[in-house]
């Protein structure tokens, strides 16, 4: 029952770290109709900043932190400023898709081959120190990852649902033409949008890399990639539904992993897989994600 209840908190505070990278998908998403597929990317660079900040210049990790967050939410509002704009002021959504995929490429590549061999530790303040409650022992890093990612989604709840930007944004996203209209900035947006993305997938790296993993290495590119079935399991146009498609991916890798043992048959490195599983699993079922939108059309 304890290796159980280990197994679900590992796969519920990793699982909110994939919904924070979906969020950041399905929001530039309803902001521009563009499927962010740079986001691995992004991540893997910003936490790259982060680390290298922090360990090999040994600046404070809150620092470090700070500067990583800066450069990635600056270098998003570029992209999108000259990179993504191009498209989508043609409504060549797809076309603008296509071409992050090729950012992505060239971002991790380009990170990839300034890591090298090495393990750079992220240097946050947690450590390997561990947290026990009623026989589960979890690492200090996952709780610390569980309760940011929980205040990063409800504040930015309310702030969608509250804000001046909240309303833009929605009214972008569901009438883009009628939004400029009545004087909304859809640019401004956009860009805001990105730029907020960008944040987000720092936070989540930087816990990511954390105790028990050993650091930042090559592989963060892979992990990062699995909240791209996340954002397609609860819907790309549905914020609620990265929450829930990121907490679905990250139990089914825990669980997979935690029982590894009991499903040998079935091959090695099965909780790679596991979430693209249960991706085309709900796909099947509800083409437009668990609490996506169905397009309706009249014949």
């Amino acid at each position: 029952m304890n290796h159980l209840l280990t197994v679900v908190v590992t796969g519920v505070s990793v699982g909110s770290l994939y919904a924070l990278v979906a969020l950041g998908i399905v929001i530039v998403y309803k902001s521009s109709a563009v499927v962010n597929l740079a986001q691995p990317s992004l991540l893997m660079l910003g936490t790259f900043v982060v680390a290298s900040a922090a360990t090999v210049h040994d600046l404070p990790f809150w620092l470090a932190l700070l500067i990583g967050l800066i450069f990635t939410v600056a270098l998003s509002v570029l992209i999108e400023k000259f990179l993504v704009r191009r498209f989508t002021r043609h409504n060549a959504v797809v076309a603008a898709s296509v071409m992050t995929l090729g950012l992505d490429f060239a971002l991790v590549t380009e990170v990839d081959r300034r890591i090298g061999a090495r393990i750079i530790p992220a240097g946050d303040p947690w450590g390997s120190e561990t947290f026990s409650l009623l026989g589960v022992t979890v690492p200090a890093i996952r709780i610390a990852a569980l309760a940011v990612s929980l205040l990063f989604l409800v504040g930015f709840h309310l702030w969608l649902q509250r804000s001046d930007f909240g309303i833009a944004m929605r009214a972008t996203a569901e009438r883009p033409d009628t939004a400029a209209l009545m004087g909304v900035r859809l640019g401004v947006v956009a860009a805001t949008a990105w730029g907020v993305s960008g944040a987000l997938a720092v936070v989540a790296g930087v816990f990511l890399v954390g105790f028990p993993s050993p650091g930042l290495d090559t592989s963060l590119g892979d992990v990062a990639l699995r909240a791209l079935p996340a954002a397609i399991i609860g819907g790309l146009d549905s914020t609620t539904g990265a929450v829930v498609g990121g907490l679905l991916v990250g139990l089914s890798e825990a669980l997979v992993l935690g029982y590894h043992a009991d499903l040998a048959f079935l091959g090695q490195g099965l909780e790679v897989v596991a979430p693209y599983v249960v991706m085309l699993a709900v796909l099947v079922w509800r083409p437009a994600g668990l609490f996506g939108t169905q397009e309706v059309r009249r014949v």
